[in-house]
């Protein structure tokens, strides 16, 4: 028995804004006109409107999917609240009442979520499984900055898409996920943080802003090396070649040309999603599969890179 990706769906907030929107947005500091697309290559990215939460934008997702399942979990760096797991409020919304519950690894949560569900799957305590995941890290943006310090350490939070995701995942005798492998280096998981909320910083607003240095988080993905990607394709025998999309996070297009080069993964594998989408935090590699063109039966690799430092690759029959 396999556990199988039987669909995929995706959630688009309509508002979008662009990098010179954003910049225009920015007040306290003038930054260098075309900055953030130069460094970046993202040119637009979604907003959700006033009042909609993460589970808003997990539920749009899910309801264009079958949600005839016996678990439901929420796998998002973002959520509605403190408490409850926010699961509880998107099988609500959903009018499900399955057991439920939260998983968050920042941007590989949607793929533990997987990681999870397959397991379950596996084990026999559960045969069919919703995970979900609503990002809304526009809420974390700082708009009023200081100085060109303030600036560099919420600059990451401008590369930020709030976007909505749902994957279904049913046992199959025949096909489904067939690999996977996860790794972290957890000495980094300060450098790139939203601190508020919880018991270090429980009330102070100005903890409540996404901060990060990209400089040290690229040199610490360098740092835990390819290996666990590499090992993948050695133990299944396999090239990218086999597979009909490679979806890799993405964070910033040079530093996805330079994992993309580094692997030797073909141009004509990656559906390049960061241009017109943003950094849409766990909600890339879903999205990438819905922009990608594959067919029952074919191959896809996920390749997860998350803050914390975590990583993940996972291959699949779809």
């Amino acid at each position: 028995m396999k556990a199988r990706i039987v669909d995929i769906a995706t959630y688009l907030p309509g508002l979008t804004l662009t990098s010179s929107d954003v910049e225009e947005r920015i007040e306290g500091f003038r930054a260098p006109r075309g900055l953030i697309e130069r460094l970046t290559g993202i040119r637009r990215r979604h907003v959700a409107a006033d009042g909609q939460q993460a589970s808003d934008l997990a539920v749009e997702a899910a309801r264009q999917l079958d949600t005839d399942v016996d678990l439901l979990i929420f796998a998002s760096a973002s959520q509605d609240m403190v408490e409850p797991a926010t699961a509880h409020i998107v099988a609500a919304k959903l009018g499900l009442s399955c057991p439920v519950f939260d998983v968050k690894n920042a941007c590989n949560s949607l793929l533990n979520g997987i990681q999870v569900a397959e397991a379950l799957i596996l084990s026999g305590a559960h045969r069919r499984v919703l995970v979900c995941t609503g990002e809304t890290p526009s809420r974390a943006i700082r708009w009023q900055v200081k100085d060109r310090e303030q600036f560099v350490d919420s600059f990451a939070g401008y590369t930020l898409s709030d976007v909505g995701a749902a994957v279904l995942l049913a046992a199959d005798p025949r096909r489904g996920i067939f690999y996977r492998d996860f790794s972290a280096d957890s000495t980094a998981w300060d450098i790139g943080t939203l601190p508020g909320g919880g018991s270090a910083h429980p009330r102070d607003p100005e903890y409540s802003y996404f901060r990060g240095d990209g400089r040290r988080l690229k040199e610490a993905f360098e740092k835990a090396g390819p290996d666990i990607f590499v090992t993948a394709l050695k133990q299944t025998g396999l090239s990218w070649d086999d597979f009909a999309i490679v979806a890799v996070h993405q964070v910033a297009l040079p530093y996805l040309r330079f994992l993309a080069d580094t692997l030797g993964i073909p141009e004509d594998r990656l559906v390049v999603s960061l241009p017109e989408h943003g950094n849409c935090a766990s909600a890339t590699l879903p999205l990438q599969l819905r922009l990608g063109g594959w067919a029952p039966g074919d191959r896809v690799a996920l390749l997860g890179l998350g803050g914390g430092i975590s990583m993940g690759v996972m291959l699949a029959e779809m």
